[in-house]
């Protein structure tokens, strides 16, 4: 009988020894794998990892450097976890090529990458990445006029969501350049990024540009200007507090929400106040550690940048600081941005932040604004503003991005233009088919002469700082500088405008300015534009329809209430005059400039003075009475009334033809014809003054007043003056007393017919459509001739007419 003990032994020994050769080879394998992995030269597979991303980027990708495999135990690992070891990449001179038609030979080029991937979370389809160090990247963005550009990439079509995904913690880079070249938007700038070293509050960053704004205002308007702006300033945050703090005082839930204003979509409302807290410790200890910072901690600063070139053809250079690049990832988390940019003569400053700014969601922001003329802003932002003087703003900028929808809010900001205050509300709403921009704006203290570049009525030096090439004529005093129609098609306007109280010069008796803006697909009407006038108003209604050339302007004006006393406050002979004048005007022209428009104007001007009186010395002055303006002198001056005065222009082709013009009181008449011509501003105007009462030693004669507009030369008729004193000296020779003969004026008792002319003023002024010649008017007359003597008529006591012109506004038609 054998035994079967030896066979077992030699299976077991049989299947130990096919055990050990199994783990000897697994043992074998790995050393072998991880001998290959130390000592495998990677470069070897460059020509394998070019191809694949090329072909997943559709764009020539080379790894021109070395292509490197490391293995290193993780940082901040514990456990068993800690002897896995995470393979770290790195490649040098990485290149991206550009299509054939750019400029540059590359989109992209790097110096050099290098990152760490975690092993475990592979097993899961989870790429995680702690962080990528790049070193000098520099991207180089091009555009041609035709749309083309070099960042849109042909990426291979995709069957379906991918199973793999990136988790990136980190970014750290070393310098970097951008170039960007847009021929769309006329575009060549390059832009310098670096880290700035260390984190920097937003509320440091909103202290030291408010202080650099402010300094820099200073150099714009004057350290005098810079000074107010900076109190409105001041005094507007300081309302904003106590609104915001009453606002979260009477919310719900406010003991919780206390000093946490919000702006749009999340994003932090920003006051130099609020802004300059400094930052929590916990912010100060991420930043210490590199680490992010708790979400609820205040935004810092990361990256700063520099940008010089041109945009629009215009120099642009500046320097800024934004967020890290990783915190753009966080919808939730308000993104830090800061710009201190110039372009040309514009100064642009802002600290704030953006809300999820991968989708441009919101935006809050402070905003300062410098520079030599509002109209300048055009070629940077597209918003269509009327030239000014120099300029310095600061407010609140808040937005929210919206397709095709996107509206921003200047909001209560405050600003200096030349020596006037401004302060209010302006809105951009992006929409189709174009943007409007609406709001209102006031000024509390409005120097007149701050207007007269919005009309090109700013002296040549004015012009000149303001960057505009246009001269006026030394003897032009309307304007010849062109309306730049062509942007006002660019934007839709909606903008009201109170100037309340105006700081004139000399003798101008205006005293505040309200006006409504409105301007749609090219046709600007501003309606009513009004002025408080001597203790009246003047409001005119204009209509520019800029869509067409040369410009069709239509107007309209309506003169109230303006009192004489008023109206020539520095004319000692007028103080004591009463009455009130009103008026109104109905014109048409074409043309861009309003020289050019004053020279093609069509229409009627009416004017009349109501119930008043006037100094007897400025009657008697003007009917050169001698003797009584010496008596008048010696002895005193007493009023007389005006029966009526009135003018009646009608305007041809830019010429003004007097009508009527004329005035009548109990002592005097004094009619005035003539023309001014607005073409070439001339003035030829004949003034016939008659007495009422026996006159001794009166030089009374045609006057004349001739020149132009602003040179203007007032005179007696020599001719007829001659004739009157050869008179006197020949009948002088005869017999001495003969020789006053010429020199006595007896009453020629014609007054004007009032009743007439109050009846030609009462009909509304007409114009033709603008391009057209004026017709004479239906109520044309002759010009009024002195009815019959009032042989037995008392003096006038001033109650003549006194029914017609006790109300001025039964004079007008919808007054």
């Amino acid at each position: 009988m054998k035994s079967t003990q030896p066979k077992a032994r030699g299976f077991g020994r049989t299947l130990g020894k096919i055990f050990a050769w199994l783990v000897l080879i697994v043992v074998v394998l790995v050393v072998g794998l991880v001998v290959l992995l130390l000592t495998f030269d990677w470069n070897r597979a460059k020509p394998w990892v070019n191809e694949k991303v090329s072909e997943a980027i559709g764009r020539p990708f080379a790894i021109e450097g070395d292509l490197k495999v490391g293995w290193r135990h993780p940082v901040g690992e514990t456990g068993w976890r800690g002897w896995v070891p995470w393979p770290r990449f790195s490649a040098t001179r990485i290149t991206v090529a550009n299509p054939d038609w750019t400029k540059a030979p590359h989109f992209a080029t790097l110096d050099e990458i290098d990152f760490q991937v975690k092993v475990l979370p592979l097993i899961a389809h989870d790429i995680v990445i702690p962080s990528i160090n790049l070193v000098n990247p520099s991207v180089d963005a091009e555009r041609l006029a035709d749309g083309r550009n070099n960042w849109t990439f042909k990426l291979p079509a995709s069957s379906g969501p991918s199973t793999w995904k990136l988790d990136l913690h980190d970014i750290e880079f070393e310098k970097g350049n951008v170039a960007v070249n847009d021929q769309q938007t006329k575009t060549d700038v390059q832009v310098a990024i670096d880290t700035l070293g260390h984190p920097i509050p937003i509320g440091e960053a909103m202290k030291q540009q408010e202080s650099a704004s402010r300094s820099g205002s200073a150099q714009v308007i004057g350290r005098a200007g810079a000074n107010r702006l900076a109190q409105q300033a001041q005094k507007e945050q300081a309302s904003e507090a106590a609104a915001a703090a009453a606002s979260d005082a009477s919310a719900p839930g406010a003991s919780g929400a206390a000093g946490e204003a919000s702006g749009p979509a999340g994003a932090s409302a920003l006051t130099p106040a609020s802004g300059a807290a400094a930052a929590s410790p916990a912010a100060a200890s991420a930043a210490a550690s590199g680490a992010q910072p708790p979400a609820r901690a205040e935004p810092y600063y990361a990256i700063g940048w520099t940008i010089k070139g041109t945009y629009n053809n215009t120099p642009v250079s500046g320097t800024g600081k934004v967020g890290g690049v990783l915190a753009l990832q966080d919808a939730n988390r308000p993104f830090p941005i800061q710009a201190d940019v110039r372009v040309a003569d514009m100064h642009i400053a802002l600290v704030g932040t953006l809300t999820d700014p991968a989708h441009l969601a919101a935006v809050d922001l402070r905003l300062w604004l410098q520079g030599r003329s509002m109209a300048h802003l055009y070629s940077l932002t597209g918003v269509t503003l009327p030239e000014t003087p120099p300029y310095a703003t600061e407010g609140r900028l808040i937005g929210q991005f919206r397709r095709n929808a996107s509206v921003f809010r200047y909001e209560n900001f405050t600003g200096r233009v030349g020596g006037s205050d401004l302060n209010g509300t302006l809105v951009y709403t992006q929409r189709d088919p174009r943007p409007l921009l609406s709001g209102e704006l006031v000024s509390n203290l409005l120097q007149f002469s701050d207007l007269a570049p919005i009309i090109g009525a700013d002296s040549n030096a004015s012009k000149v700082s303001r960057g505009d090439a246009a001269k006026q004529p030394a003897g032009r005093v309307l304007p010849v500088e062109q309306f730049r129609t062509e942007r006002w098609k660019a934007i839709d306007a909606d903008v009201k405008f109170t100037g309340r109280r105006i700081v004139k010069q000399g003798s101008l008796p205006i005293s505040d300015l309200y006006t409504h803006v409105v301007m749609t697909d090219g046709v600007l009407s501003l309606d009513p534009l009004r002025f408080g006038v001597a203790g009246g108003t003047l409001a005119t209604r204009l209509n520019l329809d800029g869509s067409v050339v040369p410009l069709k302007g239509r107007g309209t004006a309506e003169a109230r209430h303006l009192k004489l006393k008023q109206l020539f406050p520095n004319f000692k002979t007028m103080q004591s005059a009463l009455g009130e004048v009103n008026g109104d005007a109905s014109l048409s022209a074409t043309g861009n400039s309003p020289a050019a428009l004053a020279a093609t104007s069509n229409g009627e001007l009416k004017m009349l003075v109501t119930q008043g009186t006037v100094s007897r010395l400025l009657m008697e002055a003007a009917g050169l009475n001698v003797a009584n303006v010496v008596y008048e002198k010696m002895f005193g001056n007493r009023d007389v009334n005006i029966n009526c005065a009135a003018a009646h222009f009608v305007a041809t082709d830019g010429v003004l033809d007097s009508r009527v013009f004329a005035l009548d009181t109990e002592d005097a008449v004094i009619n005035i014809d003539g023309h001014v011509n607005l073409r070439d501003e001339s003035l030829d105007l004949s003034i016939h003054p008659h007495t009422k009462g026996f006159r001794v030693f009166s030089l009374r004669s045609p006057l004349y007043v001739k020149g132009t507009l602003k040179d203007p030369h007032v005179g007696v008729n020599a001719t007829a003056l001659a004739l009157r004193g050869g008179a006197a000296v020949g009948l002088g020779l005869i017999n001495p007393l003969a020789a006053l003969l010429p020199l006595i004026a007896p009453s020629n008792n014609q007054p004007l017919p009032c009743d007439t002319l109050l009846a030609q003023m009462r009909r509304q002024p007409s114009a033709p459509p603008p391009g057209q010649k004026m017709r004479a008017p239906a109520d044309s007359t002759p010009k009024p001739a002195p009815t019959k003597p009032r042989d037995s008529a008392p003096a006038n006591d001033g109650t003549r007419n006194a029914p017609a012109l006790a109300n001025p506004s039964n004079l007008y038609k919808g007054s």
